[in-house]
């Protein structure tokens, strides 16, 4: 029998609830505790799980006899301390996106975690669902061709955060989606923004990456738009796709659709041969993205897996939040990784 092990969720708020149902509904976990320093929200949690045990005592979770893993859930500027604080008491880790709030704090907790042999894993949960793994293939098989350029929206109407900035919030997404699909950091990145409802605190931004193998990336993330968008266009020199997030049934369309460019043999015009084919909806499995990923989550701790969003891809999103960031603080300055 597989061994079954314990696991405490820090952050009861927005995000911890859904970490908690499939900790539970996970067979690799034995008891799921929730911690949080609001009473309110540990009983609302109790109340909807009745399964569940709660603490509002951090420390509880990192007793010898506590928890053998730690989820995180909280706001990103307390993910460091108190992932620190487990994996120097020997607990596995699963941290939420953001990673961190700095490069240099990443880095930092990469180290703990590969000195005590301990498994840190990064919540990027996109990575782990139907439509994102799919084109992650077709890219990969070359049916796309060359990956000329990917422009993605993520956009809604609130919910503004007191803590961090949209790019903070929302390019985070984005940037762990489409890292894994050129299997690549920008070597470039500027970007603009404007804070219009809170004074210092960014609301909407447009990011502009440029990438290793010449192909070129614009991100749109904003929390005032009149309606909520998620979608993302991938340009190839063989096909084109189309992934909305929003879309029930089709989220993904590949659509064989494109350009040649001919020299002319002789003096005169240059010819441009225009290709327009089907439409293709491929078939995507059904499935919850953060069952799955806590499920990876067991493997790597029971088998030693290397997780698919380990530390370095924390990081490697996180360098680009930062280079965001001083871009936008810098006039749209042209600003690198690392």
């Amino acid at each position: 029998m597989s061994e079954r092990i314990d696991i405490g969720v820090v952050g009861c708020g927005y995000w911890g609830p859904n970490l908690i149902r499939n900790f539970l509904s996970d067979k690799g976990y034995q008891n799921v505790i929730g911690c949080d320093l609001d009473e309110a929200k540990l009983d609302r949690a109790r109340e909807r799980f009745p399964a569940l045990r709660v603490t509002t005592r951090f420390e509880d979770l990192l007793k010898e006899n506590g928890t053998d893993a730690v989820a995180i859930a909280t706001p990103v500027n307390t993910h460091y301390q108190l992932a620190r604080e487990a994996l120097q008491a020997g607990k596995h880790v699963f941290v939420e996106k953001p990673f961190t709030a700095s490069a240099a704090e990443a880095k930092e907790l990469i180290e703990l975690a590969g000195d005590r042999s301990l498994t840190l894993m990064v919540g990027h949960t996109f990575e782990y669902s139907p439509p994102v793994i799919k084109i992650g293939e077709l890219i990969s098989s070359g049916r796309l061709g060359e990956i000329y350029f990917v422009s993605s929206s993520r956009v809604n109407l609130g919910l503004h955060r007191k803590d961090v900035s949209v790019i903070w919030d929302l390019a985070s997404h984005d940037f762990s989606i489409l890292f894994s699909w050129l299997k690549a950091a920008p070597l470039r990145i500027t970007a603009v923004g404007r804070d219009y409802v809170q004074k210092g605190i960014p609301d909407v931004a447009f990011i502009n990456m440029e990438f290793p193998s010449g192909c070129i990336a614009h991100i749109e993330v904003s929390w005032l738009a009149p309606s909520k968008l998620r979608r993302t266009a991938v340009i190839g020199s063989e096909k084109m796709l189309v992934y909305d997030d929003t879309e029930v049934m089709e989220k993904v369309k590949i659509y064989d659709k494109g350009v040649d460019y001919k020299d002319p043999g002789s003096f005169g015009e240059f010819q441009l041969s225009y290709r327009a084919g089907d439409i293709i909806s491929p078939k995507l499995d059904n499935y919850e993205p953060l069952g799955v990923e806590v499920s990876h989550f067991y493997d790597c701790i029971t088998n030693g897996q290397k997780p698919k969003t380990d530390g370095l891809s924390g990081l490697r999103v996180v360098q680009a939040l930062e280079a965001a960031q001083r871009s936008i603080e810098n006039n749209g300055q042209v600003e690198t990784i690392g």
